[in-house]
């Protein structure tokens, strides 16, 4: 059976893709420090499942890495794990710098030293894949679309921390060797996102008729990709993509903030009208602007698309409204992560 090392497996991303994986019947071994974005209610269908082998751990213990490694003897390591929100970088950057940065670092030379303990057909055949944002290459104006080979200029805390680690993957790939391949995706939507990004957050305060804080004056662009178009092209650059390459991932769906805001409103309105029969649009609220907030960001997959065929499958009318109906049926895992209720069962269990 195939076996894949995952970090951050329990995150929204990271979660997403295991489950496609071990739907597929390949054996993840699922690695998540279980910090608060990582959510082990999001791999309830795996429960018992000798496919899914769950660890709670950083991928800073290189020793802990490593004895996984040795033990299960992966085809693949696929790093998910980061700290991923613009705000949170923007209060508490050390964070970011650590599990990032430091972490990565720390991941990528105990799977250096695993690679190196295998023979030429296992070396060959190895792959280490590093999961990324289209946030490291900066801000874009009115036109054009980041490519693979578009200058990096990260603006937050949190796009630097990312930005480090790609370099890092780079390093490690010309310097050592390392079989890498880098994905730089867009911004993801879909089920199982931790209700602080923009999508879940609107829906489950239009739920509750709260006010819908839009910042500055809601024009920022974003290209929005469904998170199982994204574990698709993961899958691809997988299984064909060239070593010491980076594909970026975007959903070709151009939105503003605003716009993504109101047709979540008017989602909601058609599925869950307000009791007083007001249009939710009505509880959208501007607030003030984040430090360095970047304008546009827009992704030319093209290289995806023409070297290993992938495009995505699911238009962003589509995704949003199978996005809403998901949150609006899973009611109560939503509640647990609002409760914290989720964060009481942190018991990891090691292989």
């Amino acid at each position: 059976m195939t076996t894949w090392l995952v970090t951050g497996g329990a995150g929204f991303i990271g979660g997403n893709f295991v489950l496609d994986a071990v739907a597929s019947d390949v054996k993840i071994v699922n690695l998540d420090a279980l910090t608060y974005a990582g959510n082990r209610d999001t791999l309830a269908a795996l429960e018992g499942d000798p496919r899914h082998v769950f660890v709670q751990g950083d991928i800073g213990d290189r020793a802990l890495v490593a004895r996984l490694l040795a033990e299960h003897q992966p085809d693949a390591v696929l790093n998910f794990a980061a700290e991923s929100h613009v705000d949170r970088s923007i209060d508490g950057p050390g964070a970011f710098v650590q599990t990032n940065v430091v972490g990565t670092f720390n991941l990528l030379e105990a799977v250096r030293g695993f690679w190196r303990s295998l023979d030429a057909a296992g070396q060959a055949a190895f792959r280490f894949l590093h999961v990324s944002t289209d946030e490291v290459y900066g801000s874009l104006g009115d036109e054009g679309q980041f490519r693979e080979d578009t200058p990096y200029a990260p603006n937050s805390p949190y796009s630097a921390s990312k930005a480090a680690s790609d370099h890092f993957v780079r390093a490690w790939h010309h310097t050592y060797g390392l079989p890498v391949l880098t994905t730089n995706c867009s911004n993801n939507y879909g089920p199982f996102q931790f209700p602080e990004k923009l999508i879940p957050l609107v829906i489950q305060k239009a739920l509750a008729g709260e006010p819908l804080p839009v910042y500055g004056d809601g024009r920022n662009v974003r290209d929005w990709l469904y998170v199982k178009d994204h574990v698709a092209a993961i899958r691809r650059v997988l299984e064909a993509g060239r070593v010491g390459e980076t594909y970026n991932v975007g959903g070709d769906a151009e939105r503003q903030n605003i716009e993504v805001v109101k047709a979540i409103c008017a989602l909601l309105d058609q599925r869950r009208p307000r009791e007083d029969g007001q249009p939710r649009e009505s509880q959208i609220t501007f607030v003030k602007d984040r430090p360095g907030h970047d304008r546009r960001y827009a992704i030319d997959a093209g290289k995806l698309q023409s070297e290993l065929g992938w495009r995505p499958s699911v238009s962003f009318e589509q995704g949003l409204a199978a996005t809403v109906d998901w949150y609006l049926a899973n009611t109560a895992w939503v509640e647990r992560v609002l409760d914290g209720s989720y964060r009481l069962e942190r018991i990891g269990q090691e292989a």
